[in-house]
């Protein structure tokens, strides 16, 4: 590989952690708050606090992923 496609994949790799990150923040406050305000939101309060797992799963999932 040259120096410079690695460099390149060196980016993308620390793009992809940051973004993970930034997703597994967002996911999990937005569950949390949700589920605090649970019985205020009835029924679609559920869909949110589901919508906030499945981002913060999806930003877990960035971060553990290994680049080939």
């Amino acid at each position: 590989m040259s120096r410079e496609r690695a460099q390149r994949m060196r980016g993308l790799v620390f793009l992809e952690k940051i973004s993970g990150f930034i997703l597994a923040v967002i996911g999990a406050t937005l569950a949390y708050n949700t589920s605090n305000e649970l019985s205020s939101l009835s029924a679609i309060g559920y869909l949110i606090l589901a919508a906030g797992i499945v981002v913060l799963i999806m930003g877990l999932l960035l971060i553990i992923a290994k680049p080939e």
